[in-house]
């Protein structure tokens, strides 16, 4: 009959308190399923048909409170670049994103050679590439990138097409400062 007495020696130890189990907070996994985007979104052809996640549904306050709180946890965390202004006090609301973003969208989607990309980072809202600056007449692997950015007030950003280490982004004054320059970056290709 087996008793089992060779198994005593498998048994963990009890942990003492310097050993104790990390508990790691649940504020990551809620923020990561705050922003994750259904499989449909990623075939979306322009940024109101990526607004399906959490972040763009719930109310604003809540959609805010959250990300702060996730955000003071482990410094900066995957997020729509409207929230990012918004939680710095830079835009006032989630619908001012949205309309910077619908508006690029009027003017680059009937526009030859520009596609949306919805597929950008966890978090973001897609971007627009100019595909003839990529493998035209430049050699460019990386076509021209219109995308949307906190980093100042006018919210777009232009990445010129390029070849290997990647260029600082152009800061666009605005949707007037992106139709004015459009010219000058649709040339390159």
């Amino acid at each position: 009959m087996d008793t089992g007495q060779e198994l005593g020696n498998t048994i963990p130890r009890a942990r003492a308190e310097d050993d104790a189990p990390r508990l790691e907070p649940m504020l990551d996994l809620e923020w990561s399923r705050a922003i994750e985007l259904p499989q449909a979104a990623m075939t979306a052809a322009s940024p109101a048909e990526l607004r399906r996640a959490w972040v763009h549904r719930a109310p604003e306050d809540t959609v805010l409170a959250l990300f702060r709180a996730s955000a003071g946890m482990s410094g900066p965390i995957p997020a729509p670049w409207w929230l990012r202004a918004m939680a710095d006090g830079k835009l006032d609301s989630r619908d001012q994103g949205f309309r910077v973003e619908d508006r690029i969208a009027q003017l680059l989607g009937p526009r030859p050679g520009w596609e949306f990309v919805p597929w950008a980072a966890d978090g973001e809202s897609g971007y627009w590439e100019f595909m003839p600056s990529e493998r035209g007449k430049s050699g460019h692997a990386i076509p021209t990138t219109v995308m949307n950015t906190d980093r100042h007030p006018g919210w777009i950003d232009v990445l010129p097409a390029h070849t290997g280490r990647t260029p600082d982004p152009i800061p666009v004054a605005g949707l007037a400062g992106l139709r004015s320059r459009l010219g000058v970056f649709e040339a390159v290709r």
